[in-house]
């Protein structure tokens, strides 16, 4: 059983979704059942498949968590570009959130890369 806690990409993507938490506090009020909840479930599964994966007992399911990590990664890359196209994010956090998702993105890539291995 790995400690989740002590792996950067599970630290980078529980500060992600802390920032996204932040950051969607703003939009609007009428979208706290639709967008709002939706950027803030995919970005919540990051950290918890990653820490989900964690507990399993062998590499090939630490590796299927990190793929299921991976896809609510590419999930919250277009949740930001939606949001920034309703013109409900700026620019600003945008580029922050988007940057931060791809750099987690590559980690995690990294990351199955060496656990299938």
């Amino acid at each position: 059983m790995k400690d989740f806690k002590k792996l950067k990409v599970w630290q980078k993507a529980h500060r992600l979704t802390l920032d996204v938490y932040q950051a969607s506090a703003t939009f609007p009020r009428e979208e706290l059942y639709g967008l709002t909840s939706q950027i803030r479930r995919a970005c919540l599964s990051i950290p918890s498949n990653i820490a989900e994966g964690c507990g399993r007992g062998s590499d090939t399911d630490f590796a299927r968590f990190l793929q299921i990590s991976m896809g609510s990664s590419s999930e919250v890359e277009y949740l930001l570009i939606l949001s920034k196209d309703l013109q409900i994010l700026t620019s600003d956090d945008y580029e922050t959130l988007s940057d931060d998702v791809i750099q987690i993105k590559r980690m995690l890539t990294s990351l199955i890369k060496t656990s299938r291995s």
